[in-house]
């Protein structure tokens, strides 16, 4: 079946591509870039690595901007997956949800008025499960921002690893953050993946963080 998948770069729909690829072809992705950054529905930090992700799979890359409005947001991405079924022919939709309904249902009902099917392959996956199954399948991720307590700015830039697996699992049950971050807590951005033909290197990045709440620009990387 011809896919396309919703992509912000984050290690939730990266994974959920390389799941979905296994049994399908992925015929593009679709970035949704939303001027707002506290949008309900769309990841946005370091948003516009997609470009240099989108080359390092070779797979097409559909970008579409948004005001970020609530709910007036989904016309856009509507827009998105309209065209990209007009374009590149799909006959489905791959997502990156694990546990937000908001997000999940207002993506598949889209999908229903589209003819489209909606497939969802990390959906009530248990989040530390989560992050040791992408260290085991060979991810690169680092944190590219945080939004909780106590998530200070040394988060920032770090790597996924089995320490911060640990340090996560800590957090889990002393603070109940989640530890997947389908809280806000922290956003990703995947470097390298076992179905990427090159890695990203980051050359430069600057840390904007107050209060336990931060992100990273980056503002130079190449793909080697």
């Amino acid at each position: 079946m011809k896919l396309a998948v919703l992509f912000s770069g984050g290690k939730d729909s990266t994974y959920a591509l390389y799941k979905a690829m296994k049994d399908h072809e992925i015929s593009c992705l679709i970035t949704i870039k939303s001027l707002n950054p506290e949008s309900y529905m769309f990841h946005t930090p370091a948003i516009d690595m997609t470009k240099l992700q989108s080359k390092a799979m070779g797979i097409p890359l559909l970008t579409v901007e948004t005001k970020g409005e609530k709910e007036i947001e989904l016309k856009d991405l509507e827009f998105a997956i309209d065209k990209a079924k007009t374009k590149y022919k799909i006959e489905g939709v791959v997502t990156g949800a694990v546990e937000s309904v908001y997000q999940s249902t207002r993506i598949q009902k889209i999908c229903d008025k589209l003819g489209l099917w909606c497939f969802n392959p990390l959906w009530q996956m248990d989040q530390i499960q989560l992050l040791n199954e992408l260290l085991e399948n060979k991810f690169k991720i680092i944190i590219t921002s945080v939004n909780a307590y106590p998530f200070d700015e040394t988060w920032l830039g770090q790597e996924l690893d089995k320490d911060m697996i640990n340090e996560l699992t800590k957090l889990q049950n002393k603070f109940k953050v989640n530890p997947a971050g389908e809280g806000g807590e922290t956003e990703s951005l995947v470097i390298n993946a076992p179905f990427f033909k090159k890695q990203i290197r980051i050359d430069n990045y600057e840390i904007n963080h107050k209060d336990y709440s931060g992100s990273i620009n980056i503002t130079e990387a190449h793909l080697s």
